[in-house]
């Protein structure tokens, strides 16, 4: 899949395709999901900054926008942050507004399923089913998946997993978890160099699977081994 870059000459083109698969993505959900989205798509087109991948917009102007108070917006731009669709670029502070971002990767992956509601020339534009992530980087040696274990990287694999069959084999099988410690998790990873890979390439993604199986994480950390 290519991730969908709403810059360049056919930059209008491309924010109309992330707007189309946010709202098939809703359709194809219950009221909860499609109130969520419609509030961020509201935020998207008319707060914005596309070129720079900013959103800065303080709780009382969204509150007012949504039609709602200030504790729904707080409770909704938590579900967003834990979604993975939007990030904290830099946090508020002395009465500044936090500057928040869009992670246009993942809700690309997290709307794919819903691509062919809007018919093939879209899903043809979006790069289809290929893997994301470098794939012209591969491991010197294949490593066979291990078992993940019981924790909460369990439940991420089985995410991560279904997103990217190719690429959770090729660098993700063969991480497992050591361990939890005040909200960081660490994996180890069978050499330097695939800890060094997955932690440059990959990080933001494992996170936010690992986010949604456990909110209480809150930055992994991956270490290798040496390579032998």
């Amino acid at each position: 899949m290519q991730v969908i870059r709403p810059v360049g000459r056919e930059a209008a083109a491309k924010k109309y395709d992330l707007l189309s698969a946010m709202m098939a993505h809703a359709l194809a959900g219950d009221q909860n999901r499609q109130r969520l989205i419609l509030r961020l798509m509201s935020l998207i087109t008319t707060r914005y900054n596309w070129q720079r991948n900013e959103l800065t917009m303080g709780q009382r102007e969204m509150a007012r926008l949504w039609c709602v108070d200030e504790r729904t917006v707080k409770r909704d731009m938590a579900r967003l942050r834990a979604t993975g669709w939007v990030i904290v670029k830099r946090q508020g502070a002395r009465g500044r507004v936090s500057v928040l971002g869009l992670d246009l990767e993942r809700i690309m992956l997290d709307t794919r399923a819903e691509w062919d509601h809007i018919g093939p020339d879209f899903v043809e534009r979006a790069g289809g089913p290929a893997p994301v992530g470098d794939t012209t980087v591969v491991p010197f040696r294949p490593r066979p998946a291990v078992d993940p274990g019981q924790g909460v990287w369990r439940q991420a694999c089985r995410q991560l997993a279904a997103e990217d069959p190719v690429l959770f084999q090729t660098w993700l099988a063969a991480l497992t978890e050591a361990g939890q410690d005040q909200g960081v998790l660490t994996l180890l990873a069978p050499t330097r160099f695939h800890a060094s890979y997955v932690a440059t390439h990959l990080l933001g993604r494992v996170l936010t699977a690992l986010r949604r199986a456990d909110a209480s994480v809150r930055s992994v950390r991956v270490q290798g081994a040496a390579d032998s």
